[in-house]
Formats: C-alpha cells, structure tokens, sequence
C-alpha cells in the first residue's frame, strides 16, 4: 500500500486529495446535521411537515446530479480544471456562510434550499474531480489514485455524519457549533485547491451548451458510444444502486431485525465505511497496479455472497423486549453481523476500483470530463430507481433482510451480464492493456 499513500506526499495529487475529502466531509456535516435539526428540533413545530422535509432534503441534493452534470462535463473539457475546482470552492464558502445565517435563524426552508445548491456545487464538482486524475497520475499510479479517493470519500462521508450528528445534538450552541464548522471546512477546502497543479483544458475550442435536457440525452450518448465504457458505467451505477439500497435501510434494519439502537446503526455505518476502504486500497496491491477486471468481479462475487449472508445472520440475533445497545448487541452475537458489513464494503471497493480506472483510462480526453458527467447521471438515475424499487417492495410486505437478498441476488445477475459483456469487447478479464484502451 506504501504506493498509494505515497501519492498523499505528492503536489500532483497530495492538494487535490484533501480538497476532495473536505468538500464530501462538509457535504455530510451539513446534510446529518439539517436532518436531525428537522426531525427533533424543528419537528414539533412543523407537525406532519417534519417527514415531508426530510425526503425533500435528500431528493434536492440528488436532483442537480441529474440537472447540472452535463454542464460540468462541458466546462470541466473547456476550461482548465485546477482553476475550476479553486472557483467551486469559493462556491462553497458563499453558500456555507448562507448556511451559517440560516441556521442561526434556524430557517429549515432556506436550509433545504441551500442543499440543492450544495447538491449543485458537488455535481459540476464530480466531472472535475475524476478526469483531472488521468492527467496528473502516471498509467500505473491511476488504481492506486482512485484507490485512495474512494477511501478517502467514504471516510469523509462517515466522518461528517458522525460530527454533524454530534455537533447539532450540543444543547443551545448545536446550531451555532454547525455553523462555524461548515464555514472553516469550506475556507479550508479553497486553501487545499490553491495548491492543486494546473491541469491542460482537453477541448478548449467547445462551445457550451445550456439545454439540460439535450446536453443530459448528448452526454449519455458519449457514454454509450464505446460498448466497454457503457458496460463499465452500468457496473459503477449498480454500485451506487447496492450501496444506496443498502445504507438507506440501515437505521430500520437495526431497530427493527438487529432490535438495536441508535449506537448500534452508527457502528453498522462504521463497519461498512471501513470496509469499503479497506477494500479500496487492496486493489492496488492484488493488481500490481494495473487495471484488472478479475479484481473487480472477485468484488462482485462477495457482494452477492456477504449480501446473501447477512440476512441468514439476522435469525441468529434473539428479540428483545427494548432495543440493545452497542455492547448488548455484540453479547448476542452482533459481532458476526458487523464482520459481514466490513466484508460487504470491502467487496464493494474492490469492485468500484477497477471500473472507474478503466471509464477514466478509456475515455478520449478530449471528451473524458462529459463521459464521466454521463456516468454521474447515471449514478443519480439508478440511486433514485434503488429508493423507488425499495419503498414499492417494503410497502408490499417483503422484509429488509428480504430486500437484502434480493438486491444480492439481482447483483449476481448483473456480474455475470458485465462480465460476459467485457470478456466479449476486451478478450478476458484479467489485465486491461493498452489495446484494449486504444
């Protein structure tokens, strides 16, 4: 792992990590402590508006990965990309010191409106954030990158939950803590993007295009073009469909089949985060850091295995009268039920890995920054069908654990469709050359 984590002492990639990490950890500050604000502060007051508000919150930050990709994707190919991720930056500190008002006022409209924007600012970011690394890493060290920016999201992700949760449950000062945090990660994310080297436009000479609409159907077709890649971009969609699938129903899952509480949905949260890291960072070492497919779906294989497994563990779990804390939880043989959420998260990084070194590898610079907006859109499309698909079969009476084994069923169904796809367009599964990029 010593090449990877290298990397984080490099100018080319060390400045770009960290702004990276700060934006997704303030992201997750921001969104836990707007949720928890809503249900337990503002709940009372609002009545039955509490539940609305909360799924409005979490569909506004997604809406503008379906909206505003297909800009990013043109201005990340047009305009020089550090200069565009200092200017993102300095976005975010507008709308965190919006941010910073409103919850001094504690103003949860305003709030949930500064979340689209949030969700607006971190679309035009994804395109930026994954096409300038193929330009600022050599062909051996594009895994080991990836490797380390997949981890170093998660991570965020869990640690920005867990401090907005913190920070907001401060009695009398929980707002006003949130408030100065969200601004100072901000101002220290622009300071991180100060340093990130400059990153040659791609296609200067392009004439942007605002119709959302077309740009969004233009996008998807650059996508589709290469059948590797539109195989490739389905596989990281799915992805986010599992992971969505899986981390929305966490909280129930715990409460209402583990007959745990709060303690015990942050450690299943923990496990899955650290997983997933771990995972991701493997991928180097097992492919000798190449791009390799067969990495990829021995991930697929353990998200069809621990997924199906999990389920069966739950009928190890006895009922219990109120819910079990942390250590009770561990006493009735809760421990085997967090190995498999680390196993489970550990397959997904070693398979996501591999599939997003290959659409970045593969894709023609000139129009590499729009194929991975085309992935973003997708990514938001199937996170959306995950929680349609989720809610119609729960509101049907399956069960989570059930819902679980379907979705690592459907998983199955899926790696096999990706892998006799590839074999057919590549010629095998092992190591991608560079034929099979040109």
């Amino acid at each position: 792992m010593s090449g990877q984590f290298r990397l984080l002492g490099e100018p080319r990639f060390g400045p770009f990590f960290w702004t990276q990490f700060l934006g997704a950890f303030n992201d997750n500050v921001y969104k836990n402590a707007l949720i928890i604000l809503i249900a337990f502060e503002l709940g009372s007051a609002e009545g039955s508006q509490g539940h609305v508000m909360i799924n409005a919150a979490a569909g506004l930050f997604i809406l503008p990965f379906l909206l505003f990709s297909a800009t990013a994707g043109q201005l990340a190919d047009k305009y020089e990309k550090s200069m565009l991720m200092r200017r993102i930056k300095l976005a975010e500190i507008v709308i965190m010191a919006m941010a910073a008002v409103a919850l001094w006022l504690k103003a949860p409209f305003v709030l949930i409106g500064l979340l689209f924007l949030m969700g607006a600012q971190s679309s035009i970011f994804g395109p930026v954030k994954y096409a300038i690394l193929p330009q600022h890493l050599r062909a051996d060290e594009l895994v080991g990158g990836n490797a380390m920016v997949e981890m170093g999201t998660f991570v965020a992700i869990l640690l920005g939950t867990l401090a907005g949760g913190l920070l907001i449950a401060v009695p009398d000062a929980g707002p006003a803590l949130v408030a100065v945090v969200v601004v100072l990660l901000a101002v220290l994310g622009w300071w991180a993007s100060l340093r990130i080297p400059p990153a040659t436009p791609a296609a200067p000479e392009l004439h942007l295009r605002v119709n959302a609409v077309r740009e969004t159907w233009a996008n998807l077709k650059y996508l589709a073009a290469d059948p590797v890649q539109r195989t490739t971009a389905i596989g990281i969609s799915w992805f986010w469909f599992y992971g969505a699938t899986l981390l929305t129903q966490i909280p129930n899952f715990a409460r209402l089949d583990l007959y745990a509480d709060q303690r015990v949905v942050t450690a299943l949260l923990t496990a899955f985060s650290i997983g997933v890291g771990l995972g991701s960072l493997l991928v180097e070492g097992l492919s000798r850091r190449r791009i390799v497919l067969g990495v990829s779906f021995f991930g697929a294989a353990g998200l069809t295995v621990f997924g199906l497994l999990l389920p069966l563990l739950v009928t190890l779990i006895p009922e219990a009268a109120a819910p079990r804390g942390f250590i009770d939880f561990i006493a009735a043989r809760g421990g085997a039920v967090l190995g498999v959420v680390v196993l489970l998260g550990a397959a997904g990084g070693l398979y996501i890995v591999p599939l997003f070194a290959l659409v970045q590898r593969r894709a023609r610079a000139a129009y590499r920054s729009r194929v991975i907006a085309g992935v973003n859109i997708l990514n938001a499309l199937f996170m959306v069908v995950s929680a349609i698909l989720a809610g119609a079969l729960l509101g049907n009476g399956l069960s989570i654990p059930q819902l679980f084994s379907v979705v690592a069923a459907i998983n199955a169904a899926v790696a096999v469709f990706m892998a006799l796809s590839l074999r057919r367009e590549l010629g095998g599964l092992g190591a991608v050359t560079e034929k099979d990029l040109a």
